[in-house]
């Protein structure tokens, strides 16, 4: 449903590791998260939500794909 690039950032990912590097010591393994492309589910009318048995793909050019599916609440 969300579809986007790191070219469509308002800051660079070198700008984002310049600023947080300012302020605390980044070490390998950290997660930045950067927020999320336009089109989120809560914000649809009527709003969408993933599900049990959907499936989430997460792209890095390069290096790979990231691929889960949704499970159902226990």
């Amino acid at each position: 449903m969300q579809g986007s690039n790191t070219s469509d950032m308002i800051f660079s990912v070198p700008r984002i590791l310049a600023i947080l590097s300012e302020a605390m010591t980044l070490e390998p393994g950290d997660v930045i998260a950067t927020g999320t492309p336009s089109g989120v589910g809560y914000a649809r009318k009527p709003p969408v939500f993933m599900k049990g048995g959907d499936t989430m793909e997460i792209e890095i050019e390069g290096i790979g794909t990231l691929v889960n599916t949704v499970e159902d609440e226990a």
